[in-house]
C-alpha cells in the first residue's frame, strides 16, 4: 500500500512537472509584447502555468439579462470587431488609443496594460483627447490628426464599450475609426494575458 501511494505521488509530481514544462506563447512566434505606459514599459505575456484556470468574477458565466446581455460583434454600423492580436498591435501604434470604456470601479479591478480609462459615461465628452475639435453640436472629427480607438470593457456580456462607441458616433466621431474588442477583460484573462493594477 505504501509503495502504491509513493508511486502515485511520484507519478502525480511528474505529471505536474510535465504540465508546467510547456511554454505558453501568444502565438507560435511571439512569447511577449512590450508596451509603453505612463508608468514605464510593461511586458505582456501569458501565464506560464499550464494548469492555470480563470478565477474570480470573470469565471462567472451566467449573469442576469437585462443588464448583462450578450452584445453584438458590431455595436454600431461602421465599427470593426477585433481580437487580442489586434489589441497587441494597437498598443504599439501611436495612431491608435486602446480605451477601457468601463466605469472607474470596474477599471480598478485590472486593465490591459497601456490602455487608458475613458468611462462610457464620459466618452462623448472627451473626444478632444482623440484630436477632435469642440463644436456647438458636438465635435468636429476630421483630418489626419484624429486617432483611431480600440474599445473594450468586461466581456461579451458588457454593454459599456458598445454604449461608448454609439455615444462617440452620435457626438461626431467617425465610426470607421472605432474598433471593438468584444472579448474584453474576460477574454483577456481567459487567455492568461498580463493585467495591470491601475490602483498602484
Amino acid at each position: 500500500m505504501r509503495r502504491t501511494l509513493m508511486t502515485v505521488a511520484v507519478s502525480a509530481g511528474l505529471l505536474a512537472s510535465a504540465a508546467m514544462a510547456e511554454p505558453v506563447g501568444i502565438t507560435p512566434d511571439m512569447m511577449s509584447v512590450t508596451v509603453e505606459t505612463p508608468d514605464g514599459p510593461v511586458e505582456i505575456s501569458r501565464v506560464q502555468d499550464n494548469g492555470a484556470v480563470i478565477e474570480g468574477d470573470f469565471s462567472q458565466i451566467a449573469r442576469p439579462c437585462p443588464n448583462f446581455c450578450v452584445q453584438p460583434m458590431i455595436p454600431a454600423e461602421g465599427v470593426t470587431p477585433i481580437g487580442e492580436l489586434e489589441i497587441l498591435d494597437f498598443l504599439q501604434d501611436p495612431n491608435v488609443l486602446v480605451v477601457d470604456g468601463r466605469v472607474r470601479p470596474d477599471y480598478r479591478t485590472g486593465a490591459i496594460p497601456g490602455a487608458i480609462n475613458i468611462p462610457y459615461t464620459e466618452a462623448a465628452d472627451r473626444l478632444g483627447e482623440l484630436g477632435c475639435e469642440p463644436d456647438f453640436e458636438g465635435f468636429i472629427c476630421e483630418g489626419d490628426d484624429i486617432k483611431s480607438v480600440a474599445l473594450y470593457c468586461n466581456g461579451p456580456w458588457c454593454g459599456q464599450s458598445p454604449a461608448a462607441a454609439r455615444r462617440m458616433i452620435d457626438a461626431g466621431f467617425p465610426a470607421e475609426k472605432i474598433y471593438y474588442y468584444r472579448g474584453g477583460m474576460q477574454g483577456w484573462r481567459m487567455l492568461g494575458l498580463t493585467v495591470t493594477d491601475p490602483t498602484e
